[in-house]
């Protein structure tokens, strides 16, 4: 039978303390216990179902995590205070000084400056790659080599990467495959395609509100529980701790990703078909003009579609900052950073979140001035949306 994620979501069944149709949320920092015994055992690890202190775990949080992993298709997870806490904790878990990770090089800012600035410190260097070349990322691999890492579907230029191919990489040389799928849950499974760890930033799609910060990271129970260690875990030493209220309210709104999903997926293509007709240079894994659109359509879970995210190039970054203004001022959406809300959000990630990557690599890579990133909104009418966008282009001479 197909992996269908939204199911193993859906499976879950929680009962709350008083019976409640949704868990009862753990609002305490600390546990009592009814001996000294069984607090020992408890640091130890020895003592499973009890609970010590909520930086190490709470019931709030395992039970997200537990409908995360599901989501997944991995042993276990365990939920951060935000995206960046879930991925500085795994890859310093997985690196040690002298140690080296192979990336790609178009990727969330906040990782690129974490790998390029931050870990050198630690002496945990980077080499950044084309991801979609696969004998360019073999060619960067040393002995030194920890970890290969990428995101399913780039920020922000939204190169697929080949997760299956990577893998096999991985297995060659005994590295670690670590996929951020922000962009792309449900409609990806990372860990069914053989990758080793999945990270999210919950912020974004899963939470969906953009009222809430928090990460996630699936993997085996052998690795969440290293990340957990008391002594050497670098998620709980590291002390990026979610919340529980946030835990029970992401919680909520992860039952109904899957609608959410076809909906941002569905007017994302529908524009996205439209921008380019139209002449715009857009970008849209969806697309047949995607140059990696039948390696997405090989590896993606059927009905979720392409995801919310596309890109179009309007050639400055005055014309740019030009449209989202009128846009914003035609109640189109929001000129802001971040993903997955109701209304459609854009940016120019040039000056946003990739400013981290310096101008002389955004140029290598082909991040423009000029390029607006879009998360498609769930607007109900979609033509509508369409017909006013292409109305503030015409307004500016852009089409």
């Amino acid at each position: 039978m197909a992996f269908k994620p939204a199911n193993n979501i859906q499976d879950l069944q929680y009962f709350g303390e008083f019976g409640g149709v949704n868990p009862s949320i753990s609002d305490s920092s600390t546990y009592t216990f009814l001996s000294a015994k069984t607090m020992f055992d408890t640091f130890e690890g020895n003592a499973e179902g009890c609970y010590l202190y909520s930086r190490h775990s709470s019931p709030s949080n395992l039970y997200l995590g537990e409908a995360l992993a599901a989501m997944e298709g991995t042993e276990t997870a365990t939920v951060t205070a935000s995206g960046m806490g879930a991925i500085t904790a795994v890859l310093l878990q997985l690196c040690s000084a002298g140690e080296h990770v192979v990336s790609s090089r178009t990727i969330y800012g906040g990782t690129y400056a974490f790998l390029k600035n931050f870990t050198p410190r630690l002496g945990i260097n980077t080499t950044f790659v084309d991801i979609t070349q696969l004998d360019v990322v073999e060619a960067a691999i040393t002995p030194k080599t920890k970890v290969l890492y990428c995101e399913s579907v780039s920020n922000p230029l939204l190169e697929v990467a080949d997760i299956k191919g990577l893998t096999e990489l991985a297995k060659k040389y005994d590295l670690k495959l670590v996929v951020d799928n922000t962009f792309s849950p449900l409609s990806i499974s990372p860990i069914i395609l053989g990758a080793d760890v999945v990270i999210h930033s919950l912020t974004k799609f899963i939470n969906g509100s953009s009222d809430t910060v928090g990460g996630v990271v699936c993997g085996t129970n052998e690795f969440i529980n290293d990340l957990r260690n008391v002594n050497n875990g670098a998620a709980m030493l590291l002390g990026s701790t979610m919340d529980s209220l946030r835990s029970a309210s992401v919680l909520k709104n992860l039952r109904t990703l899957h609608i959410r999903m076809m909906q941002h997926s569905y007017n994302a293509t529908y524009l996205a078909e439209k921008f380019e007709n139209d002449g715009l240079k857009t970008v849209y894994p969806g697309l047949a003009s995607h140059p990696s659109h039948e390696l997405f359509k090989s590896m993606m879970n059927d009905k979720y579609g392409f995801g919310g995210m596309l890109t179009i190039d309007v050639g400055s970054l005055d014309k740019a900052n030009a449209l989202m203004e009128l846009m914003q001022e035609d109640n189109l959406g929001y000129l802001a950073v971040s993903l997955g809300f109701y209304k459609t959000l854009f940016s120019a990630p040039g000056s946003s979140t990739s400013s981290e990557i310096p101008e002389d690599e955004q140029k290598s890579m082909g991040l423009s001035d000029g390029l607006i990133r879009f998360s498609i909104g769930l607007d109900a009418d979609i033509e509508r949306t369409y017909m006013m966008m292409k109305a503030c282009m015409k307004k500016l001479n852009i089409l």
